[in-house]
């Protein structure tokens, strides 16, 4: 572990560390079964080079030693050889990917966790298409390290089964073969942190940029369509893609490299190996040149993972910025719904109802984002109780929250209803889509609650989407509901009919109402308002507030 890692990186290799303890006995039969498939392949190789030596020279000193000459054994044992390769190598992909995916499974939703208990700046701060990125691409990184964990070991049987084999012609070609073996994999490793890591981490790092810069223009494109920026929307994503071409080619090309080294270090090993035997029997000294081949070859996904080591690296660092910074432990029992502005010396619990007014842009969201925590409020801004600075965890529980853009999942309705009460029923859900006055379009849909919404609820209007967060939002028990314009793009019979319904939900549950609004309709349920006038120079939202008659 290096001393320069940051928070995050040391908190996501020690998740690791846990899963290679936890996968620990498929990482073994993955190292063993990588064991004997090198050893294997080795054996196999240098045997079969000696038994065809063999038998030529058998064949060529006349049939009275080609008829002695003992080929059954010879046989017998390639056969086995090759089998024992072919099965463990089987052995090996089943339990190395194994262990992967096992460990991929339970390290994702502690990534995603560490993500959501970050301070909400962090997860505010990442665009859709990065966060998809980190998760998937450069998890899929760390898979393939998992994968890579057996190879050492795969090399070291080769490089002992070729020792052994060129032992057999002289001790003088075994080292020749253990020297060549070395030779292959110095240069690899030189290669390897000159050339391949840079390029590994530079490939992970475009590709990042890429997904991310396509998710964003992907979902800016009827804007890009209706203003005719096609063309430059094409141009920016190719200045992308070319930066993981080059990226590209110079990690294929930095392989390359490596292989090259390879067969310089095989062409050493089996020269060598060749002169070292000297006038040793010409069979042994066939598989003394053999076992220098398979001895440099074996060490091939040892020397693989060296091209993928930049991308491991930069993958990890990358994660771990997701864990850099840790949203502060606090009592979620101890916290009160009760809030309190400094700015505009307002008090309110529920069920009583505030409508927060003022110009667009001068901070209506961001007051009740730092309100629920989303956002960091300044000192003594915002007392929930005589509490201040609480922590996003303590807040969370306190406000079922319907924002302006409502993020919906691509799937049923169902499913985009069950993130605010995972267990609730489909009649809790069929209540909540009453109130919001969207229970009949989704009876009419085809599959009911099992309804797909499309991409972000691309199968639904602007006003059907913003409806459905607002199911959302009732279905989560909380003291504070918070809407964020809940009737904008609603004609008015329609939104007289979530008004309506909303009171009297409101009036059942004993809910307290923040609402967000430039419509007159939605301000006049609330009894107190709040104007925001904008926000100042030390950061503080200017706010002032006054008393309201509450709509008959």
């Amino acid at each position: 572990m290096s001393r320069f890692d940051s928070p995050g990186v040391v908190r996501l290799k020690a998740l690791i560390r846990t899963q290679e303890k936890a996968q620990r006995p498929r990482l073994l039969a993955a190292s063993v079964t990588a064991a004997l498939v090198s050893a294997g392949a080795v054996l196999l190789l240098g045997l079969s080079g000696w038994f065809i030596t063999a038998a030529a020279l058998a064949g060529a000193a006349g049939p009275a030693v080609a008829h002695v000459f003992n080929y059954m054994v010879p046989s017998a044992m390639i056969r086995f050889f090759a089998i024992v390769r072919t099965a463990s190598r089987y052995g090996e992909r089943v339990t190395g990917h194994d262990a992967a995916l096992k460990a991929l499974a339970a390290l994702r939703p502690q990534l995603f966790l560490g993500l959501a208990r970050a301070p909400t700046t962090r997860a505010l701060s990442l665009a859709g298409g990065e966060a998809s990125a980190r998760l998937v691409q450069d998890v899929d990184a760390i898979q393939d390290r998992f994968v890579r964990l057996s190879t050492p070991w795969g090399a070291g049987a080769g490089l002992v089964a070729g020792v052994g084999m060129a032992a057999l012609a002289g001790w003088a070609p075994a080292f020749v073969v253990a020297g060549a073996a070395a030779l292959g994999v110095v240069l690899a490793v030189v290669i390897g942190r000159r050339f391949a890591e840079p390029a590994g981490q530079r490939l992970q790092q475009a590709s990042g940029a890429l997904k991310t810069e396509f998710a964003a223009l992907a979902a800016a494109a009827p804007e890009l369509q209706a203003y005719g920026m096609k063309a430059w929307a094409a141009d920016r994503l190719a200045e992308l893609g070319d930066a993981v071409e080059d990226a590209a080619e110079r990690l294929a090309r930095s392989g390359g490299l490596i292989m090259a080294s390879q067969s310089l270090a095989i062409a050493a090993g089996v020269a060598g190996a060749a002169l070292a035997a000297g006038a040793g029997a010409p069979a042994l000294t066939a598989l003394s040149m053999l076992a220098a081949v398979a001895t440099v070859e074996s060490a091939g996904t040892l020397l693989n993972a060296l091209r993928q080591n930049g991308a491991v690296k930069a993958a990890v660092q990358r994660l771990g910025e997701l864990l850099d910074e840790e949203a502060p432990a606090s009592s979620v029992a101890a916290v009160s719904p009760n809030l309190r502005l400094s700015g505009a010396d307002l008090a309110v619990a529920p069920p009583q109802r505030l409508a927060i007014t003022g110009a667009s842009g001068a901070g209506k969201t961001t007051l009740i984002e730092r309100m629920m925590g989303l956002r960091p409020a300044s000192p003594g801004e915002i007392l929930h109780g005589d509490a201040a600075a609480l922590g996003a965890e303590a807040l969370r529980p306190l406000f079922a929250y319907a924002p302006q853009q409502a993020v919906l999942l691509t799937a049923s309705v169902r499913e985009n209803l069950r993130l605010a009460a995972p267990s609730a029923s489909d009649d809790d859900l069929w209540a909540a889509l009453e109130d919001a006055a969207l229970a009949d379009r989704v009876r009419a849909a085809p599959g009911g609650l099992d309804a797909s919404v499309g991409e972000n609820g691309a199968r639904l209007s602007g006003g059907e989407r913003r409806r459905l967060g607002l199911a959302r939002a009732y279905l989560r028990p909380a003291p504070w509901l918070v809407l964020d314009e809940p009737t904008e793009g609603l004609d008015a019979a329609t939104e007289a009919q979530v008004l309506e319904r909303l009171s009297a939900r409101l009036h059942h549950s004993g809910q307290g109402l923040i609402v967000v609004s430039h419509r007159p309709a939605p301000r006049a349920l609330c009894d107190a308002a709040l104007t925001v006038s904008g926000i100042g120079a030390d950061g503080r939202i200017q706010i002032s507030a006054r008393p309201r008659q509450a709509a008959a």
